[in-house]
């Protein structure tokens, strides 16, 4: 009876042991709820939900990114074209001859300063010269002809200048036609024409199947064999009736003393030589000679437009600052039009910190979209422009980096205070505004 009754008992303790295992405590059921955490949300559904805004309302987003457009294109276009332009002189002068120096007399003096005969020989000796030539004035007069009265107008204004056979290789000219001195033209009574003497002694071209045009120097006669492009870095050419060095001592009693000499040097050296050519081409009076660098007017062309590059960044910085102060206000009223898709994805479980992000996003996406069609703007319009200028198309990257590193600044800046505004929004003022 004992154990029969001890056996029935136990079955009745079974139920209400199992019942009560089963129901969860208040302390299991608190513990459940803080395991429970906030979903996180990928980069594709991250980067849906900024871009849902700028898709459901494109013309707004167009308006808005503008700013940015026009801030970031600006910054392109005034670094661009600066940049195609110092590139274009640059070859200008790279072709022209940066390296080249001058040394002549110094101009005004009382009495004559005539260089040593072998000042030219004396300059090549420098260490980085790497090639020096000479011209000199005759002080004889040029005609077309010998019936010509003393008036003639169509000389006036030449030179006759005796030339060494090395000039174009230092000075960087072309002949136009015909030919420049030989070994053996040198010796005879020939002349080579600038491009402005030429025209005015009426001689277009040198005729390759017939006898070449003679003109007269002094009281003798030399035929022309050549004719020379334009010399821009000795410009004094364009104007000359040039004769050989030796054609000239024994045709018009020239004495052998160079008056301009021209010195092509190593870049790198090109400074040292200056210092030193003086005292090298003339060693009795240096303070005598002048040494000037051809090159150095253009060059300052290049600081003239670099002065005007500086303020034209200030105002693509201004534009920037006003592109981002537009976002700003369209993202303002973005939050203000939205609260009832803020207050219902609030209902539906969303966080605070999701809904920043949301419209951080949006903010960011709208600057750079806006940065990417102001650099496509940008670099079209100053590769379109240096076409126009016939400039080589130069197109920083730096300055691309900058603009739309730079708009997305200033999109994070101007998506701070919407975002936080957005995320602290009650889900029912949000929705009761609806």
């Amino acid at each position: 009876m004992t154990a029969t009754h001890s056996r029935s008992k136990r079955p009745r303790s079974e139920p209400f042991s199992t019942q009560h295992s089963s129901a969860p405590s208040p302390r299991s059921r608190r513990s459940a709820t803080s395991r429970v955490k906030p979903v996180w949300l990928s980069f594709p559904d991250l980067l849906s939900l900024g871009m849902l805004g700028l898709r459901t309302r494109t013309m707004r987003a167009m308006l808005s990114a503008l700013g940015i457009s026009i801030g970031v294109a600006t910054m392109v276009i005034v670094t661009a074209i600066p940049a195609s332009s110092h590139r274009a002189l640059i070859e200008e002068i790279s072709a022209l001859g940066s390296n080249m120096l001058r040394a002549q007399p110094v101009p005004g003096q009382a009495e004559p300063v005539l260089l040593p005969e072998g000042s030219v020989a004396m300059a090549r000796r420098i260490g980085p010269v790497t090639g020096a030539s000479a011209v000199a004035n005759t002080n004889t007069e040029v005609q077309r002809s010998d019936v010509t009265s003393g008036e003639d107008f169509s000389s006036a204004g030449l030179s006759v200048l005796a030339a060494r056979r090395d000039l174009l290789d230092v000075v960087g000219g072309r002949v136009l036609s015909g030919r420049f001195f030989s070994e053996a033209d040198e010796q005879f009574p020939t002349a080579v024409l600038g491009y402005q003497a030429a025209s005015r002694l009426g001689i277009g071209e040198i005729p390759a199947d017939e006898p070449a045009p003679e003109i007269r120097i002094g009281r003798s006669w030399f035929t022309v064999v050549g004719i020379l492009h334009s010399v821009p870095l000795a410009e004094e050419l364009d104007v000359a009736v040039l004769t050989g060095w030796t054609a000239a001592k024994n045709t018009l009693r020239f004495n052998g003393n160079p008056t301009v000499i021209y010195i092509k040097a190593e870049e790198e050296h090109l400074e040292d030589v200056r210092k030193v050519l003086p005292a090298t081409v003339f060693p009795e009076q240096p303070g005598q000679v002048q040494v000037s660098r051809p090159s150095d007017a253009l060059a300052a062309k290049r600081a003239t437009q670099n002065s005007f590059s500086s303020l034209f960044l200030g105002l693509a910085g201004v534009a920037l600052l006003v592109g981002g102060i537009g976002v700003a206000n369209t993202m303002v009223i973005s939050v203000l039009e939205r609260r009832s898709e803020i207050g219902l994805r609030r209902a539906l479980g969303a966080t605070r910190g999701q809904i920043r992000v949301q419209f951080f996003t949006e903010s960011v996406a709208l600057s750079l979209l806006g940065a990417l069609a102001g650099t496509t703007l940008g670099a079209l319009s100053a590769v379109g422009y240096s076409a126009c200028q016939d400039w080589p198309s130069v197109i920083p990257p730096t300055s691309v980096v900058a603009g739309c590193l730079g708009a997305v600044a200033v999109g994070m800046v101007a998506g701070v205070y919407p975002s936080v505004r957005a995320a602290r929004l009650p889900p029912t003022e949000a929705l009761a505004a609806a």
